[in-house]
């Protein structure tokens, strides 16, 4: 059974790796046997994380550039020659209240979370298919969340500043409706395409800085908690491997069961 999750000789790219949910994804991949591509905005930060991953005996290396750039994410995954895993974790936007948001708010968060994720899911298409030609199959998944799923409950928002912005639960939405039509349309091509949903995984210091509203985050939990980070390390491998051999084209909720009450 342990060989269904390993992913010894595959190549996986992790867009936002070094960020709060990019960073345990891109460690389990490595973990499982997987050369990492961590991809961010930041040489600085992407650096340092390859760092700490080769520190820990894993193989990565950075691809600093942003996904929003069409050119730039043409330009990449043509010069791949095999792609087993693309994780499509990154996504732009600026906070601001309802009635602050203008179109282009909302077309710079369509843009890297949406387009983006079409756009990188095309361009790597050759390098997939020649993994899946190698090894029986490639998987994407993408990064959603439960705002794509139900409408923020206004009420444990007590500060305006603490409420997922407008715009990105809508974002999250349309992408989960790309990954059904990736997984249709790559499905003749062995190429498996699913999305993973997370739930409530705020940074460390948000219960340090407002216990009450963590409270009342983990209280709409099923579980009666938040998600740490690593959580969803184990769901995302399952995506990602040959665990998951006949899913494509669904949704996986990682949230404590909040979307499901």
């Amino acid at each position: 059974m342990t060989d269904l999750f390993r992913l010894d000789g595959a190549v996986a790219f992790v867009s936002g790796a070094a960020g709060h949910l990019g960073r345990p994804m891109a460690r389990i991949l490595g973990e499982a046997g997987a050369h990492v591509i961590l991809n961010g905005r930041s040489r600085e930060k992407l650096e340092a994380y390859a760092g700490e991953l080769k520190a820990d005996g894993i193989s990565s290396e950075v691809a600093p550039f942003d996904v929003a750039d069409t050119a730039a994410v043409r330009t990449f995954f043509a010069s791949r020659q095999r792609l087993d895993v693309l994780v499509n974790n990154a996504i732009l936007m600026q906070g601001k209240p309802f009635a602050a948001l203008e179109p282009s708010d909302f077309a710079v968060t369509y843009m890297s979370g949406v387009t983006a994720v079409f756009e990188a899911a095309r361009a790597a298409l050759p390098a997939l298919k020649n993994a899946a030609a190698a090894a029986g199959e490639a998987r994407i998944v993408n990064i959603a969340s439960m705002y794509g799923v139900v409408s923020p409950d206004k009420r444990i928002y007590a500060k305006p500043e603490q409420a997922s912005p407008f715009h990105y639960g809508p974002a999250k939405a349309a992408l989960l409706q790309l990954t059904r039509h990736l997984a249709a349309e790559f499905a003749p091509e062995r190429i498996r395409v699913n999305a993973l949903v997370p739930g409530p995984f705020p940074r460390p210091q948000v219960s340090d800085d407002d216990p009450a509203f963590a409270a009342r985050l983990a209280g709409k939990t099923m579980l009666n908690r938040f998600g740490r980070a690593d959580e969803i390390a184990g769901p995302l491998l399952f995506l990602a491997t040959k665990a998951s051999s006949f899913v494509t084209g669904a949704a996986l909720a990682v949230d404590g069961g909040w979307t499901a009450w």
